[in-house]
């Protein structure tokens, strides 16, 4: 015979559990005359019989059903089934914690964040220390935020021996500006890296221009350009996230910006971005967008990952329009745009080949160059100028 203290360390339980069981009608002690509870070996042997049950996931209630008469199958076959549920989450927990600690491969995890929540998952990398364009790159390319700093420094010796960071040419930023109000008193140039329509934007108007970028390097290659053309009092530089601009009501004559806009995704910087203009004034702004209704299978694989948003264009003038504003005009951004980006980027990728032979970012540039090369036909920039 056993105490109840004696058969609580027979089992392994407390003296509280055994006669919790009890309470449940799992046990039933017996009495000596002073009182005391005892307890036989058949006793034991059901206390673990339970412990068994129990770690078969089964209630307390479930466990006294199957002891009491014949075990209910379907009632082990729906424990079964919710055990095989949480077993699946568990392990999803299990894999993302060990992607968030760099211990498996990330893609996934980023792929399916940046389909669901965006905006979410850019500020959480943002939060995590990376800057913006770093964000980016790893939410749209490396995947893989535990590599940043190599991915990165690799990433900036590429685009360091560029002149252009995107497509772009001379030609379509003046055509562009040709739609817009002559008379203007302030421009934002929102996500002008080096800031080559910017120097445009400078010389063809008499506004005050604002140029932002959060690559402060960029922002001092401008400046000093335009520093030696003499217009160093008609530019002013913000070294910050386009997120986080603070700009008067209706300050701004014209927010121009060219392939940035997707960073915030195309629908929110158009929301975010319209209290700034001033009555009557203009926004421009360029995306990338795909220019056949069936796109090749690779080319279609790849932009769904690297930009799920990319639309068409009938698609952005429709959110155009439900955003509030009137459509000046539209057109296809120039070959000779995406050639001064791609035939330099292309060139300076078979130049590193030698020297960074096992390169994720070079590899990740090499893969857009061929894509973008052979398909060119099927995607390209299309540059929007509205109106408030």
């Amino acid at each position: 015979m056993y105490k109840i203290s004696e058969l609580a360390k027979s089992v392994g339980l407390s003296r509280t559990a055994i006669l919790y069981y009890e309470k449940q009608q799992l046990l039933c002690a017996k009495r000596l005359s002073n009182g005391y509870r005892v307890y036989s070996d058949k006793d034991v042997q059901r206390v673990r019989l339970i412990q068994k049950l129990l770690a078969g996931g089964l209630t307390i209630k479930e466990c006294k059903a199957c002891l009491d008469a014949k075990i209910n199958s379907q009632l082990l076959r729906d424990r079964l089934a919710t055990l095989q549920s949480e077993i699946q989450q568990k392990q999803q927990a299990h894999d993302l914690l060990l992607a968030i600690l760099g211990d498996t491969p990330q893609q996934g995890w980023h792929e399916e964040l940046s389909a669901i929540a965006p905006d979410a998952h850019l500020s959480w990398l943002i939060n995590q220390g990376f800057s913006e364009k770093e964000a980016l790159r790893l939410k749209w390319l490396s995947k893989d935020m535990n590599e940043h700093d190599v991915y990165m420094a690799d990433f900036t010796t590429v685009f360091s021996g560029l002149s252009r960071w995107a497509p772009g040419s001379d030609e379509d930023t003046l055509k562009a500006l040709s739609f817009v109000p002559s008379e203007l008193s302030t421009i934002l140039d929102i996500g002008c890296g080096t800031g080559y329509a910017t120097e445009l934007l400078i010389k063809h108007t008499q506004a005050q221009v604002i140029a932002v970028d959060n690559e402060q390097s960029a922002l001092n290659t401008l400046s000093q350009r335009i520093k030696h053309q003499g217009f160093t009092h008609r530019l002013q530089t913000q070294c910050i996230s386009m997120t986080e601009l603070k700009f008067a009501t209706e300050s701004i004559d014209l927010i121009w910006s060219e392939g940035s806009a997707y960073i915030m995704g195309v629908e929110n910087a158009l929301k975010q971005w319209k209290p700034f203009i001033a009555q009557h004034g203009a926004l421009v702004f360029s995306d990338l967008v795909w220019k056949v209704d069936t796109p090749s299978r690779d080319a279609l694989e790849y932009w769904s990952k690297a930009y799920p948003d990319m639309q068409n264009v009938e698609t952005r003038l429709a959110q155009i329009s439900k955003a509030g504003y009137k459509l000046t005009t539209h057109f296809e951004q120039s070959n000779q745009a995406w050639e001064n980006y791609y035939a330099p980027l292309q060139s300076r990728v078979s130049t590193l080949k030698k020297d960074l032979p096992n390169s994720a970012a070079l590899r990740d540039i090499d893969e857009e160059v061929n894509l973008c090369t052979q398909y060119a036909n099927e995607f390209g920039y299309h540059v929007f100028i509205l109106k408030i």
